[in-house]
């Protein structure tokens, strides 16, 4: 079985993605599959949840993805907004709110960090879960309601978030209708030691790269290439295997609540962002197996620890096995 899809993708944008990859490395050292990941992640027009240990460099990645990519005017980035998250934080501190302009005489809407093109939302499982929600309307339909007003966000609207892990004391797990609202949740993890060494060599100029990095894309090329992702070709048995794994979630003995149609959906569009970040116009079956975790395993909700270590892995080595001997591309 042949569908054999031979156009190359165009070679402005794999140069494109190629330079801001690039860019990014000159900050984010050592973590180029993370880099990959974040930007799959904004090509399909998703969220990412990054998990991991204070000090990781998360929060560096989320500033230097947006110092590389420019605004409306010339010479300035995209609106970047960081929102620390605390146990006091209140929803309003997020969408804003209604303040009494004494000149008109009338309350006017002061708009709150979450109108703008990059959202860090920095430790979001140390804010309480009401807290969490009122993302949840942002993240998914892009928009927010104040009272009987729907105010629309950019329409480059991208949450990278970050979550200390849940052992650590004072923090809230966040709502499975929160964590499903995230196409890809990563590990960011520590670099390895030679790489951790060079940091350590190089900081002084690692900074200085922070607040010299060039804006190699603009806000329209991105969603230029969300555009191009969502064109990406998909074979029907990779649509097929999407469905499978999705379905087989519901029914593994291990998976008490396994993924959504909506989870289903996320996963295409994160594979096509993913072949298109490889430099190819059509999904091929190590796509599949390369981010089906990463799309996956923070939606499912299992019955026991080893459920939790094996149940994901058995049911997607078993449809890349079936798509490997199909042989799609020979």
């Amino acid at each position: 079985m042949t569908d054999q899809v031979t156009t190359p993708v165009g070679i402005d944008s794999v140069h494109a993605i190629q330079q801001l990859a690039g860019q990014m490395e000159k900050v984010i050292r050592g973590k180029r599959r993370q880099i990959e990941m974040v930007i799959t992640c904004l090509l399909a027009g998703g969220h990412i949840l990054m998990e991991d240990n204070p000090g990781t460099g998360k929060t560096v990645l989320a500033r230097t993805l947006a110092q590389c990519i420019s605004g409306v005017r010339e010479g300035e980035h995209v609106v970047f907004k960081r929102i620390q998250f605390t146990p006091d934080l209140l929803p309003m501190d997020l969408i804003g709110t209604h303040i009494f302009d004494d000149v008109n005489k009338e309350f006017v809407f002061k708009k709150g960090p979450l109108f703008c093109n990059v959202l860090l939302a920095d430790e979001i499982n140390r804010a309480s879960p009401k807290v969490q929600s009122a993302l949840l309307e942002a993240m998914a339909e892009n928009q927010i309601t104040v009272g009987d007003t729907t105010l629309k966000l950019e329409q480059l609207f991208y949450t990278i978030a970050t979550q200390n892990p849940i052992e650590m004391e004072g923090t809230y797990p966040l709502p499975a209708a929160q964590l499903d609202r995230f196409y890809m949740k990563i590990n960011f993890g520590y670099v390895d030691e030679q790489t951790e060494l060079n940091i350590y060599r190089e900081y002084l100029d690692i900074a200085r790269n922070l607040v010299d990095l060039e804006q190699v894309l603009s806000m329209k090329d991105i969603l230029e290439l969300q555009k191009m992702a969502g064109e990406v070709h998909v074979h029907e048995e990779i649509l097929k295997a999407v469905s499978n794994i999705v379905r087989q979630t519901r029914e593994h003995q291990d998976i008490s609540l396994g993924a959504s149609t909506r989870s289903g959906i996320a996963f295409l569009k994160c594979l096509r962002a993913y072949s298109l970040v490889a430099g190819r116009t059509y999904v091929i079956e190590d796509d599949v197996k390369d981010i089906a975790r990463v799309v996956l395993e923070h939606r499912l909700v299992y019955r026991n620890k080893e459920g939790k270590l094996k149940a994901l892995d058995h049911i997607i080595a078993r449809e890349t096995e079936r798509l490997a001997k199909l042989k799609l591309y020979a």
